[in-house]
């Protein structure tokens, strides 16, 4: 089932890559009604949007998914059940090809709603508790951003249709479709984690190791990104695109700084998918949305790979994700961590690397726009930020000696995985290049002093040195002691952002729920209700038992009082 997957995908993505560069190249978009269904005067139609961006998006998300699912074939070979796996990750990418191609808020809300649910069921998939807390904690995440969907379409009652692409440029200055906008706004920062949704990312780390390098790296959490580049105007028009900017900014910086407290692998390739996508957000925000797609894209290829290196590492490491654990695999395996170092590089915005055209250019453009010192702060730090933990990432696991147990066979003759790996280095190379050409009819001339020109640099190699320096054992105490345990635990675990969304949400409902318990259920209404009910007339029929036993006179007394009462009332009657 692997292989015919695989096959389909991969050719199915090579068409709609041929497509894009058609529409592209001829500047066309197609606007395809379907009627489902017509009765009297009532019709159901289906409408589809296929231009450059939809097609050009659903070419990589098809790429990625016929590599991961070749990846997969090797990777979950000991599981009985692959073919379900496969099967799951088959309907996440038609769920999420639906939500490319509609310009309809209701054919939305069914990819979304798809997504949603196959994410939940792949976060479960190896089944123990911790599983199912963080599938939990996603699920519930996301159904906000489901219910503000909901209330979208509901607001759209009041136009003619809920095709929304009709009514954007026309209405954008008006108070429903800035409702509209807000709402999407929020169901777009469920979807892609960002601040106060941020917890639910690295706990989904749960899952399978493709099902990250597919689902939480490339495709579902940048659905949110997608949507709000389709409802790019109502961002540029109103203050929405200024709230944005500063939530995104500040989930940008807030996982680049937790991202170099982690130690689990996978948690720190989370963080930095939660960093991309706040720079995607913030320049999204700020109206360049051809920026937003091209780092999408980029980020999209690399991340994958980052990911699918993870998977081979924790293999090799026998199903360890502790870095602290790793050390000299580029000796052990040096074709995975070739593709580590590449991907790693390409995420750091090496030059000529599929990261450095994408992420350089939205420096540039930031350094050129009229922002604010706290924005322009939050880009370059954070910038910094994902150059300090790479470096760190790359001490731990490539250099030194192994610190894992004795026992462990490092090879790096996973052929079936490599192949799936070499696939995606090659568009990680090359992929940042190819994609400038093609979305930018000509090439961005971005004027800037040197010193502003070279600050992307610089940030870069100081973030990079610091990385360095925050990893050497030797002055590992010494780092520690620099910070306050307790500003140390704050920026270690999102701002607290876990613990607020999980025990914070539950633990006063659940104390109110144990006093109504303890004083309704079990207490003034035991005393009202039922049990009282049941004690008092037991005690009455206890009563006229002892009457009735002790004497008989009584006991007949009360048979013909009561033969009185029946006749006299059948009298009345």
């Amino acid at each position: 089932m692997c292989s015919i997957s695989f096959i389909n995908l991969i050719s199915i993505s090579l068409t709609c890559f041929l497509l894009s560069l058609y529409y592209l190249l001829n500047n066309m978009v197609y606007f395809i009604e379907w009627e489902v269904v017509s009765l009297n005067s009532m019709s159901i139609v289906m409408t589809f949007l296929f231009d450059w961006m939809s097609l050009l998006f659903m070419s990589f998300v098809l790429m990625i998914a016929s590599l991961v699912i070749f990846y997969s074939k090797e990777y979950m070979e000991s599981d009985e059940n692959i073919n379900r796996f496969i099967m799951l990750v088959l309907m996440f990418v038609l769920s999420m090809m639906l939500l490319i191609i509609s310009p309809n808020l209701v054919s939305i809300l069914l990819g979304w709603d798809g997504l949603g649910l196959v994410s939940y069921c792949l976060v479960i998939y190896f089944q123990n508790i911790k599983s199912y807390n963080a599938g939990m904690l996603t699920a519930l995440s996301n159904r906000i951003g489901d219910m503000a969907l909901l209330l979208a379409i509901a607001w759209m009652l009041n136009y003619g249709s809920w095709n929304y692409i009709f009514y954007l440029e026309v209405m954008q200055n008006e108070f429903s479709m800035l409702m509209i906008g807000s709402l999407v706004m929020l169901a777009a920062m469920t979807k892609s984690a960002q601040i106060p949704f941020s917890s639910w990312l690295p706990a989904a780390m749960a899952a399978p190791t493709p099902v990250s390098a597919l689902v939480h790296s490339s495709t579902l959490v940048t659905a949110g990104v997608y949507l709000l580049i389709r409802f790019n105007i109502v961002l540029s028009t109103s203050w929405l695109g200024q709230l944005l900017l500063l939530l995104s900014g500040l989930t940008m910086f807030m996982a680049g700084l937790g991202a170099n407290f982690e130690f689990d692998l996978k948690k720190i390739i989370a963080l930095s998918t939660l960093s991309q996508l706040g720079l995607m957000m913030s320049i999204l925000s700020m109206g360049f949305y051809k920026l937003a797609m091209f780092h999408l894209l980029t980020h999209a290829l690399f991340k994958a790979l980052l990911f699918m290196c993870a998977g081979a590492i924790i293999h090799n490491m026998n199903n360890s994700q502790d870095i602290r654990l790793m050390g000299g695999l580029s000796i052990h395996m040096p074709l995975t961590s070739a593709c580590f170092n590449v991907s790693n590089l390409a995420l750091c915005g090496m030059p000529f690397l599929a990261g450095f055209y994408s992420k350089d250019m939205i420096l540039e453009i930031v350094s050129i726009s009229n922002i604010n010192m706290f924005s322009f702060f939050l880009y370059f730090f954070s910038t910094g930020l994902t150059v300090s933990y790479s470096f760190r990432l790359v001490y731990y696991s490539m250099t030194g000696d192994l610190n894992c147990g004795s026992l462990n066979m490092l090879n790096d003759e996973s052929w079936v995985m490599l192949r799936g790996m070499l696939g995606l280095l090659f568009m990680s190379i090359i992929g940042g290049s190819m994609l400038n050409w093609l979305i930018f009819p000509f090439p961005y001339m971005i004027c800037l002093p040197g010193y502003l020109k070279m600050l992307t640099l610089f940030v870069c190699i100081v973030g990079g040195l610091f990385g360095y320096l925050i990893s050497i054992s030797n002055l590992y105490s010494l780092n520690k002691s620099l910070l306050n345990y307790n500003l140390t635990l704050f920026l270690g675990s999102m701002w607290f952002m876990p613990y607020i969304s999980t025990y914070g949400m539950i633990f006063y409902p659940l104390i109110y729920g144990q006093l109504v318990v303890k004083s309704f259920d079990q207490g003034w209404s035991e005393y009202f209700g039922g049990q009282h009910l049941y004690y008092k007339l037991s005690n009455y029929s206890k009563t006229l038992f002892l009457m009735h036993n002790n004497s008989l006179k009584i006991y007949l007394m009360l048979f013909v009082f009561w033969i009185m009462i029946l006749f006299s009332f059948l009298l009345f009657l």
